[in-house]
């Protein structure tokens, strides 16, 4: 039974899917400098509006723009749904913790069941009128490609004939910026992955959602495919909170356990949409990762450089990102990057090719690794 993607929503700080995707082909980048918090310095960020998103906002938008791109409407009673995000409402519960008193909630958080972390699913579940599962999968910056993996296999092992899956994140409040600045981990001018001179990660706001389908259930409809899921990979490591573990360990595995699943040898790859957050550590580890697993200079891009780090939504934009590369045959650049420090096929300038097969690549905080295959 073969699953297809018939339906993309996609939100960043470029703007829509075709936005998002026409910018980056011409090496755009919507990263800018802020200052949103008066005790905070000005950082380089991916930011939708003026002001942070909303979870809920971003949410409702981007499943809506997914429904509408796949031609379906609700009520959708026998649609699962997998939308995961890292984050969730944290923003919300950072503006109550001030006015709380000690150990207790403010009235203002009598809605705590709307601010739990599962609220994006919970909104997708409600607004499509499902009776059918509804899962909110949590795996840090791998819980996009956690979520897909989660609605494939709702669809793979007969629960549904369709699924909604992706990840949403509004990760830009004081508290993460603090605490990725107090890591080191923060960009001071912006994102430049693979680069020598890269700084650090560049928080972004946005995500996406699919709409999963059997082939059968396309061809039915005579709904347009945007591609086919051939398998995943996901493992955790437990090496480090946040370092990755060496180049033979849990992401190796991912990697070669979507291979396997998904049938095909390395040199079958065409494209890798890489993780590439533009830290010091995970660029290094990816390449080495890259290089030992590849040795063919498989073409290599990451498009954190235009929209920054959504954290738990970047495997979901890097997937829709990669399946719009399958879909017009073009290879995405690598924004930002200007004096490769790795021996890889770094894609530096948007260049039409024939693609068959991509992967995805998304390594979280606690090794969470996850890792997509995708065909034409």
């Amino acid at each position: 039974m073969d699953v297809v993607v018939t339906g993309i929503g996609l939100i960043s700080c470029l703007g829509s899917l075709q936005s998002t995707w026409s910018s980056i082909l011409q090496g755009k980048s919507g990263i800018r400098s802020r200052q949103l918090f008066e005790a905070l310095p000005a950082y380089p960020l991916g930011l939708i509006n003026a002001q942070p998103s909303k979870i809920d906002d971003l949410t409702q938008k981007i499943l809506v723009d997914a429904l509408k791109d796949a031609q379906l409407q609700p009520p959708l009673q026998e649609c699962g749904v997998a939308i995961g995000s890292s984050r969730s409402c944290q923003a919300t519960w950072e503006k109550l913790a001030p006015s709380a008193p000690a150990g207790e909630l403010s009235d203002s958080a009598s809605n705590w069941l709307q601010i739990l972390p599962h609220q994006p699913a919970m909104i997708a579940g409600s607004y499509i009128q499902t009776t059918a599962p509804v899962l909110a999968p949590m795996a840090a910056c791998a819980t996009g490609i956690w979520a897909l993996a989660r609605g494939y296999e709702l669809i793979k092992t007969g629960r549904c004939e369709r699924a909604i899956a992706g990840a949403v994140e509004a990760p830009i409040t004081p508290l993460t910026l603090a605490a990725f600045e107090q890591m080191g981990a923060l960009a001071s001018t912006g994102c430049y992955p693979f680069d020598y001179k890269r700084e650090g990660l560049v928080l972004g706001e946005g995500g996406a959602m699919f709409v999963l389908e059997t082939a059968e259930l396309a061809a039915r409809r005579q709904a347009k495919i945007y591609g086919r899921i051939l398998g995943f990979g996901l493992t955790c490591d437990a090496h480090h909170v946040s370092a990755p573990q060496t180049v033979n360990g849990s992401s190796a595995r991912a990697v070669k356990q979507s291979l396997e699943r998904s049938k095909l040898e390395a040199k079958a790859i065409d494209y890798i949409q890489a993780h590439g957050t533009s830290t010091i550590f995970n660029d290094r580890h990816e390449a080495q990762l890259i290089q030992h697993i590849f040795p063919q200079q498989v073409a290599t891009s990451s498009s954190k450089g235009s929209i920054g780090h959504t954290l738990g939504a970047s495997g979901a934009i890097s997937t829709a990102l990669t399946l719009m590369a399958l879909k017009h045959s073009y290879l995405l650049p690598c924004v930002g990057l200007r004096d490769p420090q790795f021996q890889l096929n770094l894609v530096t300038r948007a260049k039409k090719t024939a693609l068959n097969h991509a992967m995805c690549f998304s390594f979280g905080f606690g090794g969470q690794n996850a890792v997509i295959t995708l065909s034409k």
